[in-house]
């Protein structure tokens, strides 16, 4: 470094940047053992913008007030001759904004007078980069609005202020009524720009200390602490309610719309934030199912599931969190081939106590509380991922079937939850064959149609589960895109000795045939129900003679080593 005499700290002195430093392109400062800027360097002088000279100002005093401490204490450290230079991030005060600098700060000794160089490096755009990435992970990218993981952070902050309070709190979904019609009829940029006007309608309504979040589709979470009595709830939610019914203007389009809203009260309803959304979701949707337009505080004895099993609707949620939901594969097995051509995705609830919980027991208050949307999301994009695998080891193609439960059949987001699960293990959609009950179908015809034309627009296959025990209407075989009919166990369990289960087999064979359906019977335990169905063309069994329902490693071993071939009689296998 040059200088023209040594300069002496604490004095008016100066002692110019080195000419290579001048040309680096960072803000070069030298200063002195308190830190007072000896000189600095012309890019410097530009980044700060301050008219006048810098010579003895503190270089803490052109840093945010914030950051100063750590400045501070970088310098010291740089002082004190550590290894290596000190490197600190500090905002410095330009002529108009905060950039973030990084000061890398080290101790270096010119004319026998010991000095601090201090290189700033504008991190500007990183910062704004990394900030950016924070936003996109915890924000809705259409409407700016906190997104799930973001709303679990802030019930949970909400929860331990109420718990130092005692002062309960609401958690209200809202739900768009008629979104659907808007999207479908006039397109989904009519949509997003519908979704972002409630969106700005909802938060204008709310207080600053509330959070509202939008946690997919037509559906928006608010958490309003200090509201639990049902005064303080009637007047938030009646004003959340009127600010919807007013028209949106969009492009020439007035589009009408109205909201259902439901309500969990913590800690009156539940104690932790999955089973608040789950709860109020289930109070939404019946609002919804009774009229719209109004507002459902949730209720155990209107919505909740019989009294015996309400320990294990609140075991649910903690099973969620703790990950205790396996899934079971069964094998689909070719009758004539007699290999596993794909398996049925089965749930199953590992409880630390009580073991194993049937799905009977516990999908039911899944489908009561709202739980079975997130667990079917869960299972559909974990099933597809573990299909993958499935055919790399097989090395060869295979496919899963997948339940969809009435609930999920019915929420507007169900496809974006295909779609995600498709993208996400990069499965094709013609390895997916979804499973459907009858009854689901005819409860709004009009809107399965619809649905199922855009599942099957993805390439998915549609099976209808338990065929023959529901309506049993023929007509919906040929106005819905139906490939796959299972037959029920229930005309499978007494063949091939009961003639009148075998004439209903023999008929959904036929009808099957002349439709261009796939069949796959279920519950086969026998030698002999495996023989009757193979003679008469059933091309696809599942039961427990191959394979029980088994976790994705016997699964896996299964596809591999061919087991369910030798499980076969011999006349039965492929060749003989």
């Amino acid at each position: 470094m040059r200088s023209s005499s040594p300069p002496v700290p604490g004095t008016n002195q100066r002692h110019e940047p080195d000419p290579l430093l001048e040309a680096a392109g960072d803000a070069v400062f030298v200063l002195d053992l308190a830190g007072a800027i000896m000189s600095a360097s012309r890019r410097a002088l530009r980044l700060t913008g301050i008219a006048g000279d810098l010579h003895g100002r503190l270089l803490t005093a052109l840093v945010s007030d914030l950051d100063q401490p750590a400045l501070r204490n970088g310098v010291a450290d740089a002082v004190s001759g550590g290894p290596g230079p000190v490197r600190v991030e500090a905002r410095l005060r330009t002529a108009d904004k905060e950039t973030w600098f990084e000061f890398r700060l080290s101790q270096y000794t010119a004319g026998g007078t010991t000095l601090v160089l201090a290189v700033g490096r504008d991190m500007s755009v990183q910062h704004a980069t990394e900030e950016r990435l924070r936003h996109l992970a915890t924000h809705d990218g259409l409407t700016e609005l906190p997104n799930r993981l973001l709303l679990s952070d802030r019930i949970r902050m909400v929860i331990a202020q109420s718990r130092r309070s005692g002062q309960g709190f609401a958690v209200a979904t809202i739900g768009l009524d008629g979104f659907k019609k808007v999207n479908d009829g006039l397109g989904h940029p009519v949509g997003d720009a519908v979704l972002r006007m409630a969106a700005e309608r909802l938060r204008k309504t709310l207080r600053d200390s509330d959070t509202l979040a939008r946690i997919g589709g037509d559906e928006f979470v608010a958490v309003l602490p200090g509201t639990h009595t049902e005064a303080q709830i009637k007047l938030v939610t009646g004003r959340l309610l009127a600010t919807l019914q007013p028209p949106f203007e969009i492009d020439k389009h007035t589009v009408y719309l109205g909201a259902s809203v439901g309500v969990s009260i913590y800690p009156q309803h539940a104690e932790d934030e999955v089973r608040l959304v789950a709860l109020a979701d289930a109070a939404m949707s019946r609002a919804k199912e009774t009229g719209k337009a109004r507002c459902i505080v949730y209720s155990a004895r209107q919505s909740g599931p019989p009294e015996h099993d309400i320990s294990l609707e609140a075991a649910m949620f903690g099973a969620v969190r703790e990950g205790e939901f396996l899934l079971y594969y069964q094998p689909i097995v070719d009758t004539r081939t007699r290999q596993i051509q794909g398996f049925e995705t089965l749930m199953r609830w590992k409880h630390p106590t009580l073991g194993m919980v049937p799905p009977v027991r516990f999908i039911p208050i899944a489908e009561t509380n709202g739980l079975i949307n997130l667990l079917g999301a869960w299972a559909l994009k974990a099933a597809c991922v573990q299909l993958k695998q499935f055919q790399e080891a097989a090395k060869r193609q295979l496919y899963i079937s997948v339940n969809i439960s009435p609930r999920q059949f019915r929420n507007d987001k169900f496809l974006d939850v295909l779609d995600d699960a498709l993208a996400f293990s990069g499965l094709g959609g013609d390895q997916l064959v979804l499973e459907i009950t009858e009854g689901t179908l005819m409860v709004d015809p009009v809107h399965a149609e619809a649905i199922l034309t855009r599942m099957a627009e993805r390439r998915a296959r549609i099976a209808i589960d338990d065929f023959g025990t529901g309506y049993s209407s023929l007509a919906y075989l040929k106005r819905f895109p139906i490939s796959v009919l299972k037959v029920d166990r229930a005309f499978i369990k007494d063949l091939p000795d009961a003639p009148k289960d075998g004439a209903i087999c023999n008929a959904v064979l036929d009808l099957a045939k002349h439709l261009g359906l796939s069949v796959v019977a279920e519950g086969v335990e026998t030698e002999d129900q495996l023989r009757y169905l193979d003679e008469r063309g059933c091309q696809y069994v599942q039961g427990y003679l191959t394979g029980k329902p088994m976790p994705a490693h016997v699964a896996m071993a299964a596809l591999t080593e061919d087991m369910y071939t030798a499980l076969l009689p011999t006349d039965l296998r492929a060749g003989t």
